[in-house]
């Protein structure tokens, strides 16, 4: 009778580890789906720079863009 108990107590433990478990997984995943940057807020001068590194625009638009935003 003592070990019934004893095994029914450590799978209440047991499924309460593992409900930890799963949510602490899902706030994992959604937490490295925000930590790409999504949230942040990017200046028009690293957009400018971004799109220059990426091949979008040549040397000349770079520069002629920089220009008139005062840098």
């Amino acid at each position: 009778m003592m070990m019934d108990s004893f095994g029914m107590g450590f799978g209440g433990a047991f499924m309460w580890l593992v409900w930890i478990a799963v949510i602490l997984a899902i706030v994992w995943v959604v937490g490295g789906m925000r930590s790409d940057g999504a949230g942040r807020v990017h200046t028009p001068r690293e957009l400018l720079d971004e799109r220059y590194a990426r091949g979008e625009i040549d040397e000349d638009d770079y520069q002629r863009r920089r220009a008139t935003m005062g840098d």
